[in-house]
Formats: C-alpha cells, structure tokens, sequence
C-alpha cells in the first residue's frame, strides 16, 4: 500500500463520492497527503490499519473521510469511535470532522472530554450521533452511567496511539475496546509504534495494513532547527529580539513547569508581547479559551508545558522556543513537531545553559537533530 499510491495527484483517483470531492474542494484540499494516500484505500475497504506518519502529515482526513464514506445515512446510531489522548486534540478533530461532513447534514458528531459538564454531552448523544470523538476517562464515565453504549460501533480509531498508551490509557483503552462487539475496523494512527501500540495491534487488530511514513520529501517537516547559548533573563530578550528579526506571527514556548510558564507569560507581557500560558492548573474552559485565541491570531505567543501541550494540533505556528530542554528527550520531536506543518517551514530554536551540554548531545544523538548555533543574534539572519 506504498509505492504504487505515490503516483496519486488527486482525491478524485481515491474513488471518493462527489460529495467528500465537494467539501474538499470547497477547503482548498486538492492533493492528498502521502499517509491519505496510503490510508484511505484500506479503510475504504474495512481493512484494520496500522500508520505511523510524522505530524502534521494530514492524519484526520485519512481516517476521517473513510469514516464519511462509510456512515450509513439511515441507521441512527453510534457507528465511529475516535479516541484521543487529550481533549484539546479530541475537540480539533470534532471540528475537522464536522468541515468535512458539512453536504451531510444527517450527520451528528459528539465529542466528548473531561472539562466540559457532562449533562451538556449527555443531551448531544442523546441526539444518536453517529460519530463520537472521545478521551478515555469521560467515555468510560458516560459507559458507567449508562449514557451511552458501544455495541453497534463499526469502526474504531485510535489517534495519537503512542501517546495515549503514553500517558497511562492502556488499561481504559482495552476496557473500551472489549465493550464493542461488531467492531468491523480498528485503525491505529501514530507517530511512533511503541512497544504498547504494537501490544494492543496483537490484542485487537486482524492482519493490519501497516503503513510506514518516513520523514522525507514532502512528509519532512520543514523545521529549521537552532542553538542559542542563553540562561536566566537573557532567553526572554532573545525571545523578542528573534520575533522581531524572524517574519514570524505565532510561536509555542515550552517550559518545563507550570510556574515558569506563568513567569515567562508575565516577562512576555511586560515587553509588550501578547502571552498566555496552559498549564495543568489552568482551568479547561480558560485553556480552550487561550487556544481559540491562538488559533484565531489574537494571540501571538503561547507559553505551555509538555503535559498541556500534549495533542495539540495547531496550524501555522511559525516558531517554537525551548525555553527549558525537554525532561523527556523524546518530548523535543514532538515540540519540534508543533511547527513546520501541512507543508509549511517552521523554526525551532532551543535555548542552551552551560549545564545542559550533555543533555542536548544525548537529544540530538536520539532524535537525530542537526542543531545550527546563533553565535551572535544581532549580525543573525533567519
């Protein structure tokens, strides 16, 4: 399922129906991506998937419209499952989900996530959505309360699968699985296949196509990546220094605590630079809130945390800060990753102390990060 769908320059050759080739259209999507390539013709067909494509490679159109496709208009009942590791990526695949369904008004999607008042969810599946988006801890709420039910649920998508397992779902992820019965197609999307992602394809999946997306050509990020020797206060007058030299409108910064991320918003701000930070202290509604003012561009930095940042799925950040070297080593990819999306160049640029040598040595080695040193900011040209 690789090299012969490499020749593919259109969604028409994918033998969509007109309506998806419309809504398409009508987004401005005319090529399809290597893992849409790969994946749609499978999960057309029902076959189990197993994808491992880098991010921002387009993996919620190549689950998302075989799901489309495969809806029975008039069966009023929960046909899809999408399960995501966090809720920020759970209600950006909602909204991708509903652009691309909008010539099928029939179709009702709930999603579903801590945070939000459960009644509120209650009442949209009590409209028999055909297709819920959900993070492990809710669905299994709304399980136990009988809320909703999984047995006639055909397909089933684990997305961010590695990350999710990550983050301890393991066991709710199978106690999931097991309740639904007629499950005709599981699909795994994931940027790595971890040894529990491959766990749970033994468990679960019935010979998957697996489909290997490499970062090259097309599928390689763009990301230009940076060294900057900088401690204390100096990384906060570089920030401003580098957006100002850099044409760049929106950037992550990353730290590794909740207080330096406040701290940084504040020092941000005092520069006349408009911050805000998500952190595991911030409320859900006020984190949606500082993301739909990202996403908008009312927003020009965001200041967060690997936890909070976990899922996030943000278009046209041109530039990401380590503020502080990632805890995880693997945590630098998928900061990296945050930029230099759908085919668009990012810059990355990580901040070094004199004690953090060693660490970045072993992260590069790693992740294979080829790191160009600023030795001196003002003569520097991004």
């Amino acid at each position: 399922m690789t090299n012969d769908n490499e020749k593919i320059t259109s969604f028409r050759e994918l033998g969509l129906s007109d309506s998806t080739l419309d809504v398409l259209s009508r987004m401005n999507i005319t090529v399809p991506t290597s893992v849409q390539q790969q994946a749609i013709p499978p999960m057309m067909g029902w076959y189990d998937v197993m994808a491992k494509a880098p991010t921002g490679t387009g993996k919620t159109l190549a689950f998302g419209i075989p799901i489309i496709e495969n809806l029975e208009q008039h069966r009023r009942a929960l046909q899809a499952l999408i399960l995501s590791p966090t809720r920020e990526l759970a209600i950006q695949i909602g909204q991708d989900l509903s652009h691309l369904a909008i010539t099928r008004p029939w179709i009702e999607i709930a999603v579903l996530y801590g945070g939000q008042p459960i009644r509120t969810q209650i009442k949209a599946l009590r409209r028999k959505p055909q297709i819920a988006v959900a993070t492990p801890g809710r669905l299994i709420d709304l399980l136990r309360r009988r809320s909703l039910r999984l047995d006639e649920v055909e397909i089933a998508i684990l997305d961010e699968a590695d990350r999710m397992l990550d983050m301890g779902f393991i066991k709710d992820v199978r106690f999931i699985l097991d309740k639904m019965p007629r499950v005709s197609q599981i699909a795994m999307f994931s940027a790595t296949f971890s040894r529990e992602v491959m766990d749970i394809s033994y468990l679960y999946q019935r010979e998957p196509v697996e489909i290997r997306v490499e970062e090259i050509g097309q599928d390689k990020p763009d990301i230009k990546e940076y060294l900057l020797p900088a401690n204390g206060a100096e990384r906060i007058t570089a920030i401003k220094k580098i957006l100002s030299l850099a044409d760049v409108k929106r950037g992550i910064v990353f730290v590794n605590m909740k207080q330096s991320a406040d701290m940084v918003v504040k020092k941000l701000r005092r520069l006349k630079i408009n911050a805000a930070a998500i952190h595991g202290d911030i409320r859900q509604q006020q984190r949606e809130r500082v993301l739909s003012n990202f996403r908008k561009g009312n927003l020009r930095i965001l200041v967060a945390t690997d936890v909070a940042s976990r899922g996030l799925d943000i278009e046209n950040v041109d530039i990401v800060f380590n503020y502080d070297l990632p805890l995880e080593n693997e945590n630098y990819i998928h900061r990296i990753g945050r930029t230099g999306r759908a085919g668009k160049s990012g810059i990355a640029v990580t901040f070094l102390s004199p004690s953090g040598e060693d660490r970045l040595d072993t992260i590069a080695q790693m992740t294979g990060a080829e790191l160009e040193e600023i030795t001196d900011l003002d003569t520097f040209t991004f």
